[in-house]
């Protein structure tokens, strides 16, 4: 097969790509030359242009081919002239959403499917490979879709190649946390994940109202009384979401933030360690307002981002935004509390960032845990009061086995339990008491707290977190 001279991938431009194909392939091959996030490449400005229809179109395109893609590949593969062939990324990324469309979108034509796919292939310069692609998917169109997967019984190599994750992730999953447990993640990766916003829990009733005089309908949150899942309607066209009244955030990202306001007594003195985007930051401000909250970014794109979203909120007399590795804290700061959120393997959050399970490599575990461990270290360090350690990583090498490893080294700090401060969090009136009824069934025998992806039921659909709070056992307050 001809080869395309090296150098920047080529987008597809041609007028027969519909917009909603052209900005997803678009997407993918960003997503396939850096690491990005597809969730935030669906947020650009290009896509916010599109139709509603074709934005729909678009994010059901990218999600649906990186939840599938192991699969996709499985079944592309046989029908290859070369089935060891190396193909380009344009006409692996061609084949695979078309490969999508025709295998589990019913509602498009195979016709609109094969010829666009034909059509990005030509648009980027495989004008010969356009017709490989011509041909495979039209053998995938005449052939049956693929069963639904099965409820139970299969093995664990079985189940990876039914619901599309890697085979060494869900065998660490079964040996970890059980069969059972390990379908009810890999059900979730394959699903949408429900849209959850925000919003300011004393203006409650007014932002529903401002809300749904806009066309849109919400329901409440399964945890938390600030949340709410958004059934119908543009939310980012909202003048409150525009303003940043209202944020997108997975309950259970705001429910680590909610620790922060009853984990501690009145904390004066607050350190975010790992602070982008800035959601659990504003959280952390709203619910704590006697206090000054730092706020640490080691990366200079990030913390941008994060000094225009904390500059434009109600609380920016009250955060100090800084670039900052936070491995290395000055001797002299202490804080009342600190947060650290630590960067992860991001297992927890396969269902809204599919294209993790592409990247990440049993070798990584150990290096997360590495910079982890340091996290925590310099947050003790620099702590007077109390730590939130947290991750949205279902792996004990980021969780269990980091805070186990620093307390072994650090004799004036102890584990307390996390269920405590959710029950004082009801009694605030902040966590549901179905979100209390469902979540002290979930902490574990030393205090802390992993949620597993689908383990709290249908109504409860948040990213998988782990959470633990360490305490000095000779807590002082600061000046």
């Amino acid at each position: 097969m001809p080869q395309r001279q090296p150098g920047k991938p080529s987008k597809p431009s041609s007028n027969a790509i519909s917009p909603a194909r052209r900005e997803a392939f678009a997407i993918l091959l960003e997503l396939a030359h850096r690491e990005a996030h597809a969730d935030t490449l669906l947020r650009s400005p290009r896509v916010s242009a599109l139709s509603p229809q074709d934005r729909n179109l678009c994010t059901t395109l990218v999600m649906g081919t990186l939840r599938w893609q192991i699969r996709l590949d499985s079944l592309i593969k046989p029908l290859l002239t070369k089935p060891n062939a190396r193909l380009d990324t344009e006409i692996r990324i061609a084949l695979r959403l078309g490969a999508l469309q025709l295998l589990f979108l019913d509602r498009i034509p195979a016709h609109a499917a094969i010829g666009e796919s034909v059509a990005l292939a030509k648009a980027t310069g495989h004008t010969f490979a356009s017709g490989m692609v011509n041909a495979v998917l039209r053998k995938l169109a005449a052939s049956a879709h693929p069963e639904p997967i099965s409820p139970s019984g299969l093995s664990p190599k079985e189940l990876a190649d039914a619901t599309a994750h890697p085979a060494w992730l869900v065998e660490r999953w079964v040996k970890n946390y059980g069969p059972e447990a390990t379908r009810a993640i890999c059900l979730h990766g394959q699903r949408q994940p429900e849209l959850t916003i925000r919003l300011n829990p004393v203006d409650l009733q007014h932002q529903e109202a401002e809300l749904a005089e806009q066309g849109i309908v919400l329901e409440p949150g399964a945890l938390l009384t600030a949340a709410r899942r958004v059934l119908s309607g543009d939310v980012t066209s909202t003048a409150a979401f525009l303003s940043g009244r209202i944020r997108i955030q997975d309950e259970g990202s705001q429910l680590i933030a909610e620790l922060g306001g009853d984990v501690t007594q009145l904390p004066k003195k607050i350190l975010d360690c790992c602070a982008a985007p800035g959601g659990k930051t504003l959280i952390l401000a709203e619910g704590n307002p006697q206090a000054q909250i730092t706020a640490y970014e080691i990366s200079p794109a990030r913390l941008e981002a994060l000094q225009a979203r904390t500059a434009a909120s109600a609380y920016a007399s009250q955060i100090a935004v800084k670039l900052a590795d936070a491995t290395q804290l000055p001797d002299s700061d202490r804080y009342d509390l600190v947060l650290v959120d630590a960067p992860c393997s991001g297992t927890g959050t396969l269902g809204r960032n599919p294209e993790i399970r592409h990247r990440l490599q049993p070798a990584d575990l150990a290096r997360h845990h590495e910079r982890q461990c340091d996290l925590l270290r310099s947050a003790l360090n620099a702590a007077a009061g109390r730590v939130i350690y947290s991750t949205c990583s279902l792996e004990p090498e980021e969780n269990s086995l980091v805070v186990a490893e620093v307390l072994a080294q650090a004799s004036d700090w102890r584990q307390i339990s996390v269920a405590e401060v959710f029950h004082k969090l009801c009694e605030d009136g902040r966590l549901t008491p179905t979100g209390g009824a469902t979540l002290k069934h979930a902490e574990a025998a030393d205090g802390s707290m992993t949620i597993l992806p689908g383990s709290l039921g249908p109504e409860t659909q948040t990213d998988g977190f782990f959470i633990a709070i360490l305490e000095k056992k000779t807590a002082t307050s600061l000046p």
